[in-house]
């Protein structure tokens, strides 16, 4: 890879949609030139593909709460384990815990609406042995360590 190369890449890093025509004004080199610089990075696995970054929605904008759940825990003590593959696939959720104390578990939610969020509790509260639900709400968020963690 020479300074063409990698000034290509720089480019298309920053700009996927670039056009051939604008990249080769900006490295002075011929369409055809880069067109087939492109091509053999490609080839070569140095580009891998081309994404499109897609705003779901504003990460501010978001109703996240938390959602504490107690069960009748008098037939069985496996309550926990029994629901997480279950609670996994409801769209919102983002982490699912087992704790200890008088909760049993603890959800945390990301909505876009309070319709959403109200359709996952109303979910939960389809389990039997669901014998509390309680919804904390966030108000504020002073500060997350965890957030754009990959």
């Amino acid at each position: 890879m020479d300074k063409f190369d990698a000034q290509i890449v720089s480019i298309l890093k920053n700009n996927a949609r670039e056009s051939v025509s604008d990249i080769a004004r900006q490295v002075n080199l011929s369409r055809s030139a880069v067109t087939a610089r492109i091509q053999k990075l490609e080839q070569e696995n140095i580009i891998l593909g081309y994404h499109a970054d897609i705003a779901l929605a504003n990460p501010k904008d978001l109703i996240k709460a938390y959602l504490a759940l107690k069960f009748d825990m008098s037939r069985s003590t496996h309550y926990c384990e029994a629901y997480a593959e279950m609670i996994y696939q409801i769209d919102g959720v983002k982490w699912c815990h087992a704790i200890s104390g008088e909760t049993d578990m603890m959800l945390y939610v990301e909505v876009e609406t309070m319709t959403r969020l109200n359709e996952i509790r109303d979910e939960l509260q389809r389990i039997p042995e669901l014998r509390h639900l309680m919804t904390h709400t966030v108000l504020t968020e002073f500060f997350n360590t965890m957030q754009n963690v990959k």
